[in-house]
């Protein structure tokens, strides 16, 4: 029986250019953000494997342990993306009021 190793730290990557660096879980487009936000959400690494078919056990356990080691970093831009979410949500209500102010009234 052939047993392979797996260094940890093989397991999350950053480019600059996908997600604006942001950690991932190598050779996926999987941020360890989107996995920290379904864990705060409840989800098991368990769960959140299942939901993303693509990905196994080991790289959600794997991205879980690099948002608990790094979580404060991880939480605040976690914090900004909601913040600039809730920024272009007002923006598009604010134009979609202007584009159309009749839908307000009898709508």
């Amino acid at each position: 029986m052939s047993n392979t190793l797996t260094d940890i730290g093989t397991l999350i990557d950053s480019h600059p250019g996908i997600h604006g660096g942001c950690p991932l879980i190598a050779g996926t487009g999987v941020t360890v953000r989107r996995i920290a936000i379904w864990y705060k959400q409840g989800y098991s690494a368990e769960e959140i494997a299942d939901q993303i078919g693509h990905l196994t056990l080991a790289q959600v356990y794997a991205a879980l342990t690099y948002y608990h080691i790094n979580r404060e970093e991880i939480d605040a831009d976690i914090a900004e993306q909601e913040t600039e979410g809730d920024r272009i949500e007002a923006l598009h209500k604010a134009q979609k009021a202007v584009d159309e102010p009749d839908s307000l009234i009898h709508g």
